[in-house]
């Protein structure tokens, strides 16, 4: 049986990463969808509201389980029994950071191959910090994120302070 581990901070989970996760279980009998924990950015969501959307988001595939993880990418993928990492690719900056890294991980575990699916073209635009940023200036985000998304990111904001208020910090290496 093929594991594949499709790792990454999903803060929030959106079209895109909905995309991607669709077709990496239409290609591996397993699919592990692996919230990181602790990333290099500023995060609205916390690590078990991440999982718990992206559970809800990926509800509908049978083969999909969303986990969170700490450390290692790679140690994480030993771990669940992945012999492939999926990541998407949207834009040319993404192809950079992801060759980048796929190099780093071929290094820490051979034995684990990335695979890059390019996004469907729709959600080519849509990342996570833009969704944030285009929620927390008001903007309508129902294209780019499932219903139930939306609420929580709108209560989540809300919770926050006022629309424009500088207490929400949205930044992001690539997400």
């Amino acid at each position: 049986m093929t594991v594949a581990l499709y790792p990454g901070t999903f803060d929030p989970v959106h079209y895109g990463h909905i995309d991607i996760a669709t077709r990496a279980a239409a290609m591996f009998e397993r699919l592990v969808v692996a919230v990181y924990d602790r990333p290099l950015k500023s995060l609205l969501f916390s690590t078990m509201e991440r999982v718990a959307l992206a559970r809800q988001a990926l509800a509908h595939l049978s083969n999909v389980v969303v986990s969170s993880y700490g450390g290692l990418t790679v140690a994480f993928a030993r771990q669940q029994g992945a012999s492939v990492m999926v990541r998407g690719l949207r834009v040319t900056y993404d192809f950079e950071l992801e060759y980048q890294m796929a190099l780093t991980n071929k290094s820490l575990a051979s034995e684990v191959e990335t695979v890059l699916l390019v996004t469907s073209l729709q959600y080519a635009f849509v990342s996570s910090s833009i969704v944030k940023e285009v929620a927390l200036a008001g903007g309508c985000i129902n294209k780019m994120v499932p219903a139930f998304v939306q609420v929580a990111l709108q209560k989540k904001l809300q919770a926050l302070g006022e629309v424009g208020s500088d207490k929400v910090k949205v930044v992001s290496l690539r997400d």
